[in-house]
């Protein structure tokens, strides 16, 4: 099976290159055909021109009634002007004059004059010998079929690309609904199910709290532990299932808390700590059990990226009146440049087992649900990595 997701910017090149063969080509055999009706055409007036220089010398009535009808006539689409040896205008043929001024020989004068001014920057005006070593110039352009023709095939690859554009948007809001739903879907479920064995854990302790016979046994307290912790697990689905609930939180002491908690239940030898650029009560709006969640995904890859040997260090930092930034830095293997981009994607993972959702599901919670942005600030392989986290104050 091929993997179209994890290789779609690979596809996405190659189909820009595709996209891009066939424009050209498109735009080639277009140049192709325009440049033969172009010599089609030149050849029209020529034989134009020639008609009237045949009518100079015709030696007969009988002649020239021919060419008049069948060579000078033929010409119904390639728009041409008569002018004397001193560009005085003496005839024109296949150019459209407005009726406001079909009336007015001077502002028909002046629109030929113009037209001529265009002849002469598409073509060289044909010289045509009269009487008297007099001469006379027959200016022309392209019909407006050509026109069209030439300028058709960028028209065309407009279209198609904005109806492309439009069709992968409405692709992207479609699938991203989609996801949308899957991770609702998902998240409401499970807390679902939490629910049942979590109230009969409750009932338990109760039980167990109240018997003589469980009076003083740690037991009893370490129940406690994991029912507050499956508690605040479902409450984290619970916000994912809905819109949470943001407040204006002291960052600085929700970061510690968090790191507090990882501490004793990651290895030893991993050294954690909060470092501050500011005063210890700026505030952020944050949803506590999602922001917990997300320190806890970002800070257990990177311990596995250390192998349970490093430090990890969160430094916030203050940026301007409006964020703040918490960078998470660890001395972990770091992320290969190839692979920047693919780290937040559902199901990437460099683990043996794992389904890829840590970093996913992170950053979902953070520009979803926080209208924030976690993104690599940087990695360097061999050395780590430093994620960033902005929040609105």
């Amino acid at each position: 099976m091929i993997p179209i997701y994890s290789q779609k910017n690979r596809i996405k090149f190659i189909v820009v290159i595709i996209a891009l063969i066939i424009g050209a080509a498109t735009i080639t055999y277009t140049n192709i055909l325009v440049s033969k009706l172009s010599e089609r055409e030149q050849e029209l007036v020529q034989l134009y021109a020639k008609g009237l220089r045949y009518m100079i010398n015709a030696p007969s009535d009988d002649n020239i009634v021919f060419i008049e009808e069948e060579i000078l006539s033929a010409n119904t689409t390639v728009p041409v002007i008569l002018t004397d040896e001193k560009e005085n205008i003496l005839d024109s043929k296949n150019i459209h004059i407005p009726e406001n001024i079909a009336d007015d020989p001077e502002k028909v004068n002046e629109m030929l004059q113009r037209q001529i001014e265009k002849m002469k920057a598409q073509h060289e005006p044909i010289v045509v010998p009269w009487a008297e070593g007099s001469v006379n110039y027959v200016f022309y352009k392209d019909s407006d079929l050509l026109s069209q023709l030439r300028y058709y095939p960028y028209v065309q690859l407009m279209v198609i690309a904005c109806f492309a554009l439009m069709a992968y948007f409405a692709f992207s809001y479609s699938r991203k609904a989609e996801q949308n739903r899957v991770w609702v879907g998902l998240a409401k479920e499970t807390a679902h199910q939490l629910g049942t064995p979590l109230s009969s854990l409750m009932a338990w302790y109760e039980y167990m709290k109240a018997s003589p016979k469980f009076e003083n046994e740690p037991i009893v307290a370490e129940l406690w532990k994991d029912i507050r912790r499956l508690e605040i697990i479902t409450e984290r689905f619970s916000n994912i299932g809905s819109v949470p609930l943001l407040r204006d939180e002291n960052i600085l002491q929700v970061t510690q808390n968090a790191i507090n908690y990882l501490q004793n239940r990651i290895s030893r030898k991993v050294e954690m700590q909060v470092v501050t650029t500011f005063s210890p009560d700026i505030t952020a709006k944050v949803n506590v059990p999602l922001f917990d969640w997300v320190i806890e995904n970002i800070c257990k890859n990177a311990v596995d990226a250390m192998e349970g040997r490093g430090s990890i260090t969160l430094q916030l930092i203050l940026l301007g009146k409006s964020s703040v930034a918490i960078d998470i830095t660890d001395t972990g293997k770091g992320i290969p440049k190839s692979k920047m981009d693919s780290v937040f994607l559902p199901g990437f993972t460099t683990k043996k087992r794992g389904w890829g959702l840590g970093l996913a599901l992170a950053k979902r919670i953070i520009d979803n649900y926080h209208r924030g942005r976690l993104y690599v600030k940087s990695s360097e392989v061999g050395k780590g990595t430093t994620f960033r986290i902005v929040l609105n104050r």
